[in-house]
C-alpha cells in the first residue's frame, strides 16, 4: 500500500455517502408513507360524503323546517371538493363534522325518525364510517409524527435541510370542535 491516507479518506467518504443516501431514501418512504395515509383519510372522507345524502333525503321530507341544517351539509362538502390542500381540507372536514352533528343532534329530536329502517342503517353504516376516520387520522399523525421526528434529529436535521424536506402539519380537531352544537327547535 503505498498511500493508506487515501485508502482511510476513500472508506470514510463513502460510508458518509452511503449513510446520506440510506437516510434521504427513508425521508422518501416516509413522505410515501404519509402521502399514503392521507389518501386513506380521504378515502373515509368519501365513503363519510356518499353516505351524508343518502342519510339527508332519508331524513328530509319528515325534517322540512330544517332546512338551515342541510344547507350548511351541502356547503361544507362544496368546501371539501374545492379544497386543495391538506390544511385547507381539515378546515372544509371541520364544517363537515359541524354541519353533520347538527343534523344528529337534530334527528334525536324526531324519535319517529330512528323507527325508520333505511335511517337506523345509514347512521349505523355513518358512525362505523366515523370510527374509521379516526383510526385514519390516528395514522396520519403516527407517520407524521415519526416524520417530522426524523427531520429535526441530528443529523437528519442537516441532511433534511440539504434536500428540502420540511415539517409536515398534524391533523388537528377543528377550533370548536370540542363543544357540542347547540340546536334550537
Amino acid at each position: 500500500m503505498k498511500n493508506p491516507k487515501f485508502l482511510i479518506i476513500f472508506v470514510v467518504s463513502a460510508l458518509m455517502a452511503l449513510s446520506l443516501v440510506s437516510f434521504y431514501n427513508s425521508l422518501i418512504g416516509k413522505t410515501q408513507n404519509i402521502e399514503a395515509q392521507w389518501a386513506q383519510v380521504e378515502t373515509q372522507y368519501q365513503r363519510r360524503f356518499d353516505l351524508i345524502p343518502n342519510l339527508v333525503e332519508s331524513v328530509k321530507g319528515m325534517m322540512e323546517q330544517e332546512k338551515e341544517v342541510f344547507i350548511k351539509i351541502a356547503e361544507a362538502r362544496t368546501k371539501y371538493g374545492g379544497a386543495r390542500t391538506v390544511e385547507e381540507k381539515v378546515k372544509a372536514t371541520g364544517e363537515v363534522e359541524s354541519a353533520l352533528a347538527r343534523l344528529l343532534v337534530v334527528m334525536e329530536n324526531y324519535p319517529e325518525l330512528r323507527s325508520v329502517e333505511n335511517v337506523t342503517q345509514l347512521m349505523d353504516e355513518l358512525a362505523g364510517t366515523e370510527n374509521r376516520i379516526a383510526v385514519e387520522r390516528r395514522r396520519y399523525n403516527e407517520l407524521v409524527r415519526d416524520y417530522n421526528t426524523a427531520i429535526k434529529k441530528f443529523p437528519g436535521n442537516l441532511i433534511a435541510g440539504m434536500f428540502g424536506f420540511s415539517e409536515r402539519s398534524f391533523f388537528e380537531a377543528a377550533e370548536g370542535a370540542e363543544k357540542a352544537p347547540k340546536v334550537e327547535l
